[in-house]
């Protein structure tokens, strides 16, 4: 039996353990965790996962979970896939204020209320209830205009299942609300009483075009660590590869017979 699969009274349930979770990412604290791809296991029960306090990515699709508990515990959490599933309920989500990408493409979430609950996630972008590529949806999906009415329950929205909202949850939406404002407030004389014109007022907020130093998160910095590892080992290899070549070269030419050698 493997180690994160334990007997019931039922027979065999795919229960998240420490076990697992160590022997999936080489870690030895479950709180060290970043990254944890979790995909087709079998899993049904969540079990220690919200130890896992700084994970930041985590893939658990094409499992059996119903219930998302433990993942109420997950505050660092930036892109969580739970597609082809069994979820009715992301109540537990609004607690990752962290999230910024969410798939739940393939469950069984049946109305827009159900995703009120993720109004408060004020990171959150992406959200994927549909995926016609994996032939996965939720029954939500099927009521017309849903997608118009997902984005006016989640105004922050930028993508809704893979395209990009054009409406109120889009940059430039707001950027040219904000400057017919500043008209609106700049022209409120009419024309029949013309004023000199005031300070011209912004319409972004200071700071707005300065190029910001990029931000590398924790799981850039894992990554780029494994990188690095991984070309060390490859010129490590690459050194040892000259040297036999070297020494095979130096017994070669130390015969001084040419019709010893073998072609």
């Amino acid at each position: 039996m493997e180690p994160w699969a334990e007997k019931g009274d039922e027979g065999e349930t795919g229960r998240i353990t420490a076990q697992l979770l160590k022997a999936k990412t080489g870690e030895f604290a479950l709180d060290s965790i970043l990254l944890l791809k979790l995909r087709g296991l079998g899993i049904s029960d969540l079990g220690c996962l919200g130890e896992c306090a700084s994970l930041e990515w985590l893939d658990l699709s094409g499992n059996a979970i119903s219930h998302l508990g433990p993942l109420a515990a997950l505050k660092s959490l930036a892109v969580l896939n739970l597609s082809a599933n069994r979820v009715c309920s992301l109540e537990p989500l609004g607690a990752c204020e962290s999230l910024q990408s969410l798939n739940v493409a393939g469950n069984l979430l049946g109305s827009l209320q159900q995703l009120q609950c993720l109004a408060g996630l004020r990171r959150l972008e992406t959200l994927r209830l549909h995926d016609p590529r994996a032939r996965l949806s939720n029954p939500v999906c099927a009521a017309g205009g849903y997608r118009s009415a997902l984005g006016d329950l989640l105004p922050g929205l930028k993508a809704i299942d893979g395209e990009r909202v054009s409406g109120r949850g889009s940059e430039l939406y707001q950027l040219c609300r904000d400057l017919d404002s500043s008209l609106e407030r700049g022209g409120s004389g009419g024309a029949g009483s013309l004023e000199p014109p005031g300070a011209a007022l912004p319409w972004v907020e200071e700071g707005y075009w300065e190029r910001r130093p990029a931000r590398r998160s924790s799981i850039m910095e894992e990554a780029y660590k494994q990188f690095n590892d991984v070309l060390r080992e490859c010129r490590e290899l690459s050194q040892r590869a000259d040297d036999t070549i070297s020494q095979a070269e130096r017994a070669l030419s130390a015969r001084g017979d040419p019709g010893s050698y073998v072609f």
